[in-house]
């Protein structure tokens, strides 16, 4: 027969109970509020292997977990960065200068290549003088000594063209000379006066008029369109002439030479007017280089243009200031 569970022991149990539950009750309650158990921090277990439980109600009754933790650790996400990512820097462009172009330096002006200077002597200063003499810069004889009377014309010429007037005869000078003149002749170079020429009664046929009869007179006729150098009534020679357009007439009537000139260009009209025997005006007895080259095909512009510059030069050397000119049909 099974004896009955005595009193004592029973309550003995249920002491021993209690006070195991209380025991474990304060150490979970002991562990819990640990100072350094942080905010979202993982509680650990005490060293026994054996997993800790949470007070549950306010009876005082564990709950006991199976969970080897505590309490479910937080996780604490890590610093984030700063959402404005700061753009990458963008490199500035320093505006440059263009590059200098360096400009070249001038051309250094050569100098002028000299052909005589004072104090030269020989047959190329006699040449010179013959040709300056041929337009009326030098006076007298020619020799082969580049003097003061040399250096004075050459100054004069050049000083007329636009050029240095240093007197020395350089290149560029030398070359406008002889553009304008032709190469001396013997005669010229050896200081002989050309022979007027002999007249020669009725030797020349001329278109007489009786105004031409007396005295000095370059007799015109447009008619035969000759020029006749007639003294005292004797043709002495003559040479073609060309006149001037119905829009632009070589006057007519009787004249004196007022103005003579070797190197003349037209104010007008810019053409070259050599050997000039002005007597009406502008109007002029003088070489024509495109009555030479042309003909009649062409006209003047009022003057009486002749086209043999030879016996031209023997007439401009001839006639005086003051001789008559008569222009006749």
């Amino acid at each position: 027969m099974q004896a009955a569970s005595s009193p004592v022991r029973s309550a003995r149990g249920m002491r021993h109970a209690l006070v195991l539950a209380g025991a474990i009750a304060t150490l979970v309650a002991t562990t819990a509020c640990t100072p350094d158990q942080g905010a979202g921090t993982a509680g650990t277990g005490v060293g026994t292997g054996v997993g800790t439980s949470s007070a549950a109600s306010t009876t005082g009754t564990p709950s006991a977990t199976t969970s080897g933790t505590s309490a479910a650790p937080t996780s604490t996400p890590p610093a984030t960065p700063s959402a404005t990512t700061p753009a990458p820097a963008t490199p500035t462009k320093t505006p440059t200068a263009p590059p200098t172009t360096a400009k070249p330096a001038p051309k250094p002006v050569p100098a002028p290549v000299i052909v005589l200077r004072p104090g030269d002597t020989g047959p190329k200063v006699r040449s010179l003088q013959a040709r300056l003499r041929q337009l009326n810069w030098f006076e007298g004889d020619v020799s082969d000594r580049y003097g003061s009377r040399t250096t004075s014309a050459v100054s004069g010429f050049q000083a007329k063209r636009g050029f240095a007037a240093t007197g020395v005869l350089d290149e560029r000078t030398w070359d406008k000379l002889v553009a304008m003149t032709h190469r001396p002749t013997a005669d010229e170079l050896a200081n002989v006066k050309p022979k007027p020429a002999e007249p020669k009664p009725g030797a020349v046929s001329w278109d007489v008029d009786p105004r031409c009869l007396t005295g000095r007179v370059m007799c015109i006729s447009k008619s035969t369109r000759r020029l006749t150098w007639v003294v005292d009534g004797v043709p002495q020679y003559g040479f073609d002439v060309r006149f001037g357009s119905d829009e632009l007439p070589t006057r007519e009537g009787v004249f004196s030479v007022y103005k003579k000139k070797v190197d003349v260009i037209s104010n007008l009209y810019h053409t070259p007017m050599p050997y000039s025997m002005f007597f009406s005006g502008g109007q002029a007895v003088h070489y024509s280089s495109n009555f030479a080259r042309l003909g009649y095909a062409g006209a003047s512009h009022g003057c009486v243009n002749v086209r043999n510059k030879p016996l031209l030069i023997q007439l401009y050397d001839e006639v005086r200031i003051g001789d008559k000119v008569v222009v006749h049909w």
